[in-house]
Protein backbone atom coordinates (compact mmCIF):
# COMPACT_ATOMS: atom_id res chain seq x y z
CA UNK A 1 0.00 0.00 0.00
CA UNK A 2 1.52 3.35 -0.60
CA UNK A 3 1.58 6.03 1.85
CA UNK A 4 -0.23 9.14 1.29
CA UNK A 5 0.95 12.49 2.71
CA UNK A 6 -1.23 15.95 2.22
CA UNK A 7 1.49 18.59 2.69
CA UNK A 8 0.17 22.35 3.68
CA UNK A 9 2.83 24.60 2.73
CA UNK A 10 2.32 27.63 4.63
CA UNK A 11 4.58 29.77 3.82
CA UNK A 12 4.73 30.35 -0.55
CA UNK A 13 6.45 32.96 -1.81
CA UNK A 14 8.18 33.19 -5.67
CA UNK A 15 10.70 35.85 -6.37
CA UNK A 16 11.49 36.06 -10.04
CA UNK A 17 13.03 39.71 -10.66
CA UNK A 18 11.43 39.35 -14.44
CA UNK A 19 11.94 42.93 -14.98
CA UNK A 20 15.75 42.20 -14.90
CA UNK A 21 15.22 39.91 -17.69
CA UNK A 22 12.54 42.00 -19.59
CA UNK A 23 15.08 45.21 -19.96
CA UNK A 24 17.37 43.37 -21.64
CA UNK A 25 15.10 41.96 -24.49
CA UNK A 26 14.90 44.07 -28.09
CA UNK A 27 12.51 47.61 -26.89
CA UNK A 28 9.92 46.00 -29.13
CA UNK A 29 9.74 42.93 -26.98
CA UNK A 30 9.53 45.18 -24.13
CA UNK A 31 6.49 46.20 -24.78
CA UNK A 32 5.05 42.77 -25.66
CA UNK A 33 5.67 41.67 -22.30
CA UNK A 34 4.82 44.54 -20.39
CA UNK A 35 0.76 43.28 -20.46
CA UNK A 36 1.19 39.61 -20.32
CA UNK A 37 -1.11 38.17 -18.37
CA UNK A 38 0.65 35.20 -17.88
CA UNK A 39 3.79 36.94 -15.93
CA UNK A 40 3.78 34.44 -13.21
CA UNK A 41 3.73 31.58 -15.46
CA UNK A 42 6.26 32.49 -17.78
CA UNK A 43 9.36 30.51 -18.77
CA UNK A 44 10.93 31.41 -21.59
CA UNK A 45 11.38 34.11 -24.45
CA UNK A 46 12.54 32.34 -27.50
CA UNK A 47 14.29 34.63 -30.06
CA UNK A 48 15.75 32.72 -33.23
CA UNK A 49 17.20 34.96 -36.40
CA UNK A 50 14.65 35.32 -39.07
CA UNK A 51 11.38 33.73 -36.77
CA UNK A 52 9.14 35.87 -34.79
CA UNK A 53 10.06 36.02 -31.12
CA UNK A 54 7.85 33.39 -29.34
CA UNK A 55 6.56 32.84 -25.64
CA UNK A 56 6.68 29.80 -23.55
CA UNK A 57 4.33 29.33 -20.47
CA UNK A 58 3.54 26.04 -18.49
CA UNK A 59 0.61 25.97 -20.35
CA UNK A 60 1.81 26.26 -23.78
CA UNK A 61 3.68 28.63 -26.60
CA UNK A 62 2.54 31.87 -28.12
CA UNK A 63 4.32 33.55 -30.96
CA UNK A 64 4.19 37.15 -30.97
CA UNK A 65 2.72 39.47 -33.93
CA UNK A 66 6.22 41.09 -34.75
CA UNK A 67 8.48 41.14 -37.72
CA UNK A 68 11.01 38.56 -37.22
CA UNK A 69 14.11 38.12 -35.07
CA UNK A 70 17.27 40.57 -36.86
CA UNK A 71 20.83 40.23 -36.08
CA UNK A 72 20.15 43.43 -34.25
CA UNK A 73 17.91 42.15 -31.66
CA UNK A 74 20.45 39.29 -30.73
CA UNK A 75 23.17 41.57 -30.45
CA UNK A 76 21.23 43.78 -28.07
CA UNK A 77 20.84 41.07 -25.90
CA UNK A 78 24.45 39.81 -25.57
CA UNK A 79 25.64 43.11 -25.25
CA UNK A 80 23.45 43.21 -22.25
CA UNK A 81 24.62 40.16 -20.53
CA UNK A 82 26.86 38.51 -18.77
CA UNK A 83 30.33 36.70 -20.99
CA UNK A 84 28.91 33.08 -22.04
CA UNK A 85 30.65 30.45 -20.69
CA UNK A 86 32.08 27.34 -22.35
CA UNK A 87 29.01 25.33 -22.09
CA UNK A 88 26.76 28.47 -24.05
CA UNK A 89 24.78 29.64 -21.12
CA UNK A 90 24.85 33.41 -19.96
CA UNK A 91 23.24 34.92 -16.57
CA UNK A 92 22.10 38.68 -15.63
CA UNK A 93 24.47 39.28 -12.55
CA UNK A 94 22.08 39.15 -9.53
CA UNK A 95 19.24 37.37 -11.05
CA UNK A 96 18.52 33.30 -11.04
CA UNK A 97 17.98 33.83 -15.06
CA UNK A 98 19.42 31.64 -17.61
CA UNK A 99 20.34 33.06 -21.51
CA UNK A 100 21.42 30.12 -23.90
CA UNK A 101 22.80 30.81 -27.07
CA UNK A 102 22.36 28.76 -30.64
CA UNK A 103 25.66 29.46 -33.12
CA UNK A 104 26.33 29.15 -36.13
CA UNK A 105 29.33 26.67 -37.51
CA UNK A 106 31.37 30.07 -37.51
CA UNK A 107 30.45 30.92 -33.48
CA UNK A 108 27.77 34.02 -34.03
CA UNK A 109 25.10 33.76 -32.11
CA UNK A 110 22.02 32.99 -34.24
CA UNK A 111 19.08 32.47 -31.39
CA UNK A 112 18.64 32.58 -27.83
CA UNK A 113 16.66 30.92 -25.37
CA UNK A 114 15.94 33.56 -22.63
CA UNK A 115 15.00 30.71 -19.67
CA UNK A 116 13.23 32.63 -16.00
CA UNK A 117 15.27 31.69 -13.17
CA UNK A 118 12.11 32.05 -9.83
CA UNK A 119 12.72 31.70 -5.87
CA UNK A 120 11.07 29.51 -4.71
CA UNK A 121 10.15 29.30 -0.65
CA UNK A 122 8.29 26.72 0.97
CA UNK A 123 7.87 24.06 -1.44
CA UNK A 124 10.66 21.94 0.54
CA UNK A 125 8.00 21.21 3.21
CA UNK A 126 7.35 18.45 1.28
CA UNK A 127 10.64 16.55 2.17
CA UNK A 128 11.73 18.40 5.31
CA UNK A 129 12.09 15.38 7.36
CA UNK A 130 14.67 14.00 4.74
CA UNK A 131 17.06 16.61 5.45
CA UNK A 132 16.61 16.21 8.93
CA UNK A 133 17.78 12.58 8.71
CA UNK A 134 21.57 13.61 7.32
CA UNK A 135 21.27 11.45 4.48
CA UNK A 136 21.79 11.79 1.23
CA UNK A 137 19.02 12.59 -1.39
CA UNK A 138 18.42 12.54 -5.39
CA UNK A 139 16.24 14.19 -6.87
CA UNK A 140 14.34 13.30 -10.59
CA UNK A 141 12.42 13.94 -12.66
CA UNK A 142 11.86 15.74 -16.26
CA UNK A 143 13.00 18.91 -17.07
CA UNK A 144 11.48 21.73 -16.00
CA UNK A 145 9.63 19.86 -13.26
CA UNK A 146 11.18 22.33 -10.61
CA UNK A 147 14.29 20.10 -9.48
CA UNK A 148 16.90 22.83 -9.80
CA UNK A 149 14.10 25.45 -7.98
CA UNK A 150 14.25 22.86 -5.44
CA UNK A 151 17.42 22.15 -5.25
CA UNK A 152 17.90 25.76 -4.43
CA UNK A 153 15.62 26.05 -1.30
CA UNK A 154 16.86 22.34 0.01
CA UNK A 155 20.40 24.44 0.18
CA UNK A 156 18.83 27.47 1.74
CA UNK A 157 17.11 25.21 4.54
CA UNK A 158 19.86 23.12 4.97
CA UNK A 159 22.44 25.94 5.64
CA UNK A 160 19.84 28.94 7.76
CA UNK A 161 17.43 26.30 9.11
CA UNK A 162 19.08 23.53 10.17
CA UNK A 163 23.03 25.14 10.57
CA UNK A 164 24.81 23.03 8.07
CA UNK A 165 27.93 24.14 6.63
CA UNK A 166 26.59 23.49 2.82
CA UNK A 167 28.74 24.10 -0.27
CA UNK A 168 26.95 24.36 -3.68
CA UNK A 169 28.78 23.27 -6.95
CA UNK A 170 27.26 25.42 -9.07
CA UNK A 171 28.88 24.26 -12.78
CA UNK A 172 26.37 27.25 -14.69
CA UNK A 173 25.70 29.41 -11.78
CA UNK A 174 21.85 28.59 -12.27
CA UNK A 175 21.39 27.37 -8.45
CA UNK A 176 22.96 30.60 -6.84
CA UNK A 177 22.57 32.94 -10.33
CA UNK A 178 25.33 34.91 -12.40
CA UNK A 179 27.57 37.12 -10.73
CA UNK A 180 30.82 36.61 -7.93
CA UNK A 181 27.59 37.49 -5.18
CA UNK A 182 25.34 34.41 -4.48
CA UNK A 183 21.83 34.65 -5.14
CA UNK A 184 19.79 35.53 -1.63
CA UNK A 185 18.22 32.67 -2.25
CA UNK A 186 20.48 29.90 -1.25
CA UNK A 187 20.97 31.34 1.67
CA UNK A 188 24.19 31.26 3.57
CA UNK A 189 25.31 28.12 1.85
CA UNK A 190 28.05 28.56 0.09
CA UNK A 191 28.84 28.52 -3.90
CA UNK A 192 31.60 27.19 -5.92
CA UNK A 193 32.05 28.21 -9.35
CA UNK A 194 32.92 25.67 -12.01
CA UNK A 195 35.07 26.81 -14.95
CA UNK A 196 34.17 24.16 -17.52
CA UNK A 197 31.35 21.97 -17.14
CA UNK A 198 33.74 18.54 -17.87
CA UNK A 199 35.53 19.66 -14.61
CA UNK A 200 32.61 19.56 -12.35
CA UNK A 201 33.69 16.07 -10.90
CA UNK A 202 37.20 17.47 -9.64
CA UNK A 203 35.38 20.71 -8.28
CA UNK A 204 33.04 18.17 -6.38
CA UNK A 205 36.21 16.55 -4.56
CA UNK A 206 37.69 20.01 -3.89
CA UNK A 207 34.70 21.07 -1.99
CA UNK A 208 35.33 18.40 0.01
CA UNK A 209 38.89 18.71 0.37
CA UNK A 210 39.49 22.12 0.83
CA UNK A 211 36.10 23.81 2.60
CA UNK A 212 34.90 21.43 4.74
CA UNK A 213 31.33 21.08 3.98
CA UNK A 214 28.88 18.66 5.80
CA UNK A 215 26.57 18.67 2.54
CA UNK A 216 26.93 19.12 -0.92
CA UNK A 217 24.45 20.34 -3.10
CA UNK A 218 25.11 19.56 -6.98
CA UNK A 219 22.84 19.83 -9.97
CA UNK A 220 22.93 17.23 -13.24
CA UNK A 221 25.07 14.68 -11.78
CA UNK A 222 25.41 12.85 -15.98
CA UNK A 223 28.91 11.46 -15.93
CA UNK A 224 30.78 8.35 -15.11
CA UNK A 225 33.35 10.31 -13.17
CA UNK A 226 30.79 12.78 -11.59
CA UNK A 227 29.38 9.43 -10.25
CA UNK A 228 32.59 8.29 -9.31
CA UNK A 229 32.84 11.10 -6.98
CA UNK A 230 29.53 11.32 -5.80
CA UNK A 231 30.78 7.82 -4.12
CA UNK A 232 33.84 8.95 -2.98
CA UNK A 233 32.15 12.42 -1.31
CA UNK A 234 29.19 10.09 0.43
CA UNK A 235 31.94 7.33 1.53
CA UNK A 236 33.79 10.75 3.72
CA UNK A 237 30.60 11.37 5.18
CA UNK A 238 29.34 14.23 3.81
CA UNK A 239 25.61 14.53 2.70
CA UNK A 240 24.73 15.30 -0.70
CA UNK A 241 21.93 16.55 -2.12
CA UNK A 242 21.51 16.38 -5.91
CA UNK A 243 19.80 15.91 -9.46
CA UNK A 244 20.74 13.51 -12.09
CA UNK A 245 19.50 13.05 -15.94
CA UNK A 246 16.03 10.71 -15.43
CA UNK A 247 12.71 10.91 -14.53
CA UNK A 248 12.86 8.06 -12.22
CA UNK A 249 14.58 5.02 -10.63
CA UNK A 250 14.44 2.83 -13.82
CA UNK A 251 15.62 5.05 -15.98
CA UNK A 252 19.26 5.29 -14.01
CA UNK A 253 19.09 1.64 -13.67
CA UNK A 254 19.00 1.86 -17.80
CA UNK A 255 22.12 4.06 -17.56
CA UNK A 256 25.15 2.20 -17.54
CA UNK A 257 27.17 5.87 -16.45
CA UNK A 258 24.45 6.41 -13.55
CA UNK A 259 23.72 2.95 -12.06
CA UNK A 260 26.26 3.10 -9.39
CA UNK A 261 23.95 6.05 -7.55
CA UNK A 262 21.73 3.08 -7.08
CA UNK A 263 24.47 0.61 -6.23
CA UNK A 264 25.10 -0.68 -9.20
CA UNK A 265 23.97 -3.87 -10.94
CA UNK A 266 25.66 -7.50 -11.08
CA UNK A 267 25.03 -10.76 -12.69
CA UNK A 268 24.41 -13.43 -9.89
CA UNK A 269 24.83 -17.26 -10.43
CA UNK A 270 22.24 -18.97 -8.36
CA UNK A 271 22.32 -22.74 -6.89
CA UNK A 272 19.85 -25.13 -7.99
CA UNK A 273 17.64 -24.97 -5.04
CA UNK A 274 17.85 -21.10 -4.50
CA UNK A 275 16.57 -20.87 -8.45
CA UNK A 276 13.74 -23.03 -7.70
CA UNK A 277 13.00 -20.88 -4.27
CA UNK A 278 12.76 -17.92 -6.94
CA UNK A 279 11.11 -19.40 -9.44
CA UNK A 280 13.93 -17.46 -11.70
CA UNK A 281 16.64 -18.69 -14.06
CA UNK A 282 20.20 -19.38 -12.53
CA UNK A 283 21.53 -16.14 -13.70
CA UNK A 284 19.75 -13.23 -12.21
CA UNK A 285 20.67 -9.15 -11.79
CA UNK A 286 21.66 -8.29 -8.26
CA UNK A 287 22.40 -4.55 -6.60
CA UNK A 288 26.12 -4.81 -6.73
CA UNK A 289 26.70 -2.42 -3.20
CA UNK A 290 24.75 0.05 -1.30
CA UNK A 291 23.12 3.11 -3.13
CA UNK A 292 25.45 6.28 -2.95
CA UNK A 293 21.88 8.08 -2.40
CA UNK A 294 19.71 6.25 0.22
CA UNK A 295 16.98 8.24 -0.39
CA UNK A 296 15.79 9.77 -3.44
CA UNK A 297 12.61 11.70 -4.67
CA UNK A 298 10.97 11.94 -8.19
CA UNK A 299 9.34 14.87 -9.27
CA UNK A 300 6.42 14.46 -10.94
CA UNK A 301 5.03 18.01 -10.71
CA UNK A 302 5.42 20.87 -8.94
CA UNK A 303 2.88 19.97 -6.40
CA UNK A 304 2.91 16.00 -6.73
CA UNK A 305 6.76 14.20 -5.51
CA UNK A 306 6.92 10.45 -4.92
CA UNK A 307 9.71 9.41 -2.06
CA UNK A 308 11.63 6.60 -1.54
CA UNK A 309 12.52 6.37 1.36
CA UNK A 310 14.92 2.84 1.13
CA UNK A 311 16.14 3.26 -2.36
CA UNK A 312 18.24 0.17 -1.91
CA UNK A 313 14.74 -1.68 -1.60
CA UNK A 314 13.55 0.34 -4.25
CA UNK A 315 16.53 -1.00 -6.62
CA UNK A 316 16.28 -4.23 -5.70
CA UNK A 317 12.52 -4.81 -6.30
CA UNK A 318 13.07 -3.20 -9.86
CA UNK A 319 15.48 -6.05 -10.67
CA UNK A 320 12.88 -8.77 -9.89
CA UNK A 321 10.65 -7.27 -12.33
CA UNK A 322 8.44 -5.79 -9.05
CA UNK A 323 7.32 -2.21 -8.73
CA UNK A 324 8.66 -0.28 -6.31
CA UNK A 325 6.36 1.27 -3.09
CA UNK A 326 7.26 5.27 -3.24
CA UNK A 327 5.91 7.22 -0.74
CA UNK A 328 3.08 10.10 -2.41
CA UNK A 329 3.35 13.32 -1.36
CA UNK A 330 0.99 15.85 -2.25
CA UNK A 331 1.02 20.10 -1.40
CA UNK A 332 -1.40 22.47 -0.91
CA UNK A 333 -1.46 26.19 0.11
CA UNK A 334 -3.74 27.85 2.91
CA UNK A 335 -7.08 28.20 1.05
CA UNK A 336 -6.41 26.58 -1.72
CA UNK A 337 -8.57 23.48 -0.33
CA UNK A 338 -7.39 19.98 0.26
CA UNK A 339 -5.52 18.44 -2.41
CA UNK A 340 -7.30 15.09 -3.89
CA UNK A 341 -5.46 11.83 -2.40
CA UNK A 342 -3.15 10.39 -5.06
CA UNK A 343 -2.00 6.77 -6.02
CA UNK A 344 0.01 5.55 -8.52
CA UNK A 345 -1.90 4.35 -11.70
CA UNK A 346 -2.51 0.89 -11.54
CA UNK A 347 -1.96 -1.76 -14.55
CA UNK A 348 -5.18 -2.26 -16.06
CA UNK A 349 -6.48 -5.96 -15.10
CA UNK A 350 -5.77 -8.60 -17.63
CA UNK A 351 -3.38 -11.58 -18.68
CA UNK A 352 0.59 -11.16 -18.14
CA UNK A 353 1.85 -10.86 -21.45
CA UNK A 354 4.52 -13.67 -22.00
CA UNK A 355 8.15 -12.58 -21.93
CA UNK A 356 10.26 -11.94 -24.75
CA UNK A 357 12.50 -15.40 -25.66
CA UNK A 358 16.12 -14.75 -27.29
CA UNK A 359 18.64 -17.24 -28.00
CA UNK A 360 21.72 -16.18 -28.63
CA UNK A 361 24.83 -16.98 -30.69
CA UNK A 362 27.70 -15.82 -30.11
CA UNK A 363 26.47 -13.43 -27.74
CA UNK A 364 27.62 -13.13 -23.90
CA UNK A 365 24.04 -13.41 -21.70
CA UNK A 366 25.46 -11.01 -19.19
CA UNK A 367 25.12 -8.29 -21.72
CA UNK A 368 20.89 -9.77 -22.69
CA UNK A 369 20.52 -9.57 -18.83
CA UNK A 370 21.80 -6.28 -18.42
CA UNK A 371 20.35 -4.48 -21.48
CA UNK A 372 16.74 -6.34 -20.28
CA UNK A 373 16.93 -4.36 -17.13
CA UNK A 374 18.30 -1.13 -18.50
CA UNK A 375 14.91 -1.53 -20.82
CA UNK A 376 12.67 -2.54 -17.90
CA UNK A 377 11.69 -5.35 -20.15
CA UNK A 378 11.06 -9.18 -19.58
CA UNK A 379 13.11 -10.74 -21.63
CA UNK A 380 14.52 -14.49 -20.87
CA UNK A 381 17.10 -16.39 -22.32
CA UNK A 382 15.87 -19.25 -24.68
CA UNK A 383 18.12 -22.65 -24.45
CA UNK A 384 17.63 -23.50 -28.36
CA UNK A 385 16.77 -21.44 -31.87
CA UNK A 386 13.36 -23.22 -32.18
CA UNK A 387 12.34 -22.21 -29.09
CA UNK A 388 12.92 -18.74 -28.88
CA UNK A 389 11.31 -15.65 -30.34
CA UNK A 390 14.62 -14.45 -32.24
CA UNK A 391 18.25 -15.22 -32.35
CA UNK A 392 20.27 -12.23 -31.50
CA UNK A 393 23.91 -13.27 -33.31
CA UNK A 394 27.24 -11.77 -33.62
CA UNK A 395 29.30 -10.73 -36.14
CA UNK A 396 30.41 -13.89 -38.59
CA UNK A 397 28.92 -15.94 -35.81
CA UNK A 398 26.28 -17.52 -38.20
CA UNK A 399 29.11 -18.46 -40.79
CA UNK A 400 31.05 -20.43 -38.12
CA UNK A 401 27.59 -21.99 -36.78
CA UNK A 402 25.60 -22.48 -39.86
CA UNK A 403 23.40 -25.95 -38.28
CA UNK A 404 22.09 -22.73 -35.80
CA UNK A 405 21.12 -20.54 -38.83
CA UNK A 406 19.64 -23.89 -40.75
CA UNK A 407 17.21 -24.21 -37.45
CA UNK A 408 16.08 -20.80 -36.76
CA UNK A 409 15.29 -20.93 -40.95
CA UNK A 410 13.06 -23.53 -40.57
CA UNK A 411 11.38 -22.78 -37.52
CA UNK A 412 10.66 -19.44 -39.34
CA UNK A 413 12.64 -17.57 -35.84
CA UNK A 414 13.73 -14.25 -37.09
CA UNK A 415 17.81 -13.89 -36.89
CA UNK A 416 19.03 -10.16 -35.48
CA UNK A 417 23.00 -10.33 -36.57
CA UNK A 418 24.69 -6.62 -34.34
CA UNK A 419 28.08 -4.84 -35.25
CA UNK A 420 29.76 -5.79 -32.00
CA UNK A 421 29.14 -8.18 -28.68
CA UNK A 422 28.63 -4.85 -26.93
CA UNK A 423 26.18 -3.75 -24.14
CA UNK A 424 25.20 -0.31 -26.19
CA UNK A 425 24.88 -2.63 -29.47
CA UNK A 426 22.67 -5.63 -27.65
CA UNK A 427 20.17 -2.60 -25.67
CA UNK A 428 19.72 -1.34 -29.39
CA UNK A 429 18.83 -4.67 -30.96
CA UNK A 430 16.22 -5.73 -27.77
CA UNK A 431 14.90 -2.43 -28.40
CA UNK A 432 13.70 -2.94 -32.23
CA UNK A 433 12.89 -6.71 -31.19
CA UNK A 434 10.89 -5.75 -28.71
CA UNK A 435 8.59 -3.42 -30.84
CA UNK A 436 8.84 -6.05 -33.48
CA UNK A 437 8.33 -9.13 -31.45
CA UNK A 438 7.03 -8.31 -28.61
CA UNK A 439 3.26 -7.41 -26.81
CA UNK A 440 0.75 -4.84 -28.44
CA UNK A 441 2.13 -1.61 -26.68
CA UNK A 442 6.12 -2.12 -26.43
Amino acid sequence: MLGVWDVTIREHRVTDDLQRLIDCLPPRLQGELAGLRERETLLEVVMDLGRQPELRTSTGSTVLPLAPVSREDLTWVVDRLGGFGPDNRAGIEGTLHRISALRNRTGAVVGLTCRVGRAVYGTVAMVRDLLDSGQSLLLLGRPGVGKTTALREIARVLADDLDRRVVVIDTSNEIAGDGDIPHPAIGRARRLQVPRPGLQHRVMIEAVENHMPEVIVIDEIGTEAETRAARTIAERGVQLVATAHGNELANLLRNPSLQDLLGGIETVTLGDDEARRRGSRKAVLERAADPTFPLAVELQSRSRWLVHLDVAGSVDRLLRGEPPHPEVRAATRPGSGRSVPLTLPQPEPGPTAPPLSIFCCGISPRLVDEAAVRLGSDVRLATDPEGADAVLAGPRQLGLQPEIRRRARDAAVPIHVIKADSGEQVQRALERLLRRCGPPGV
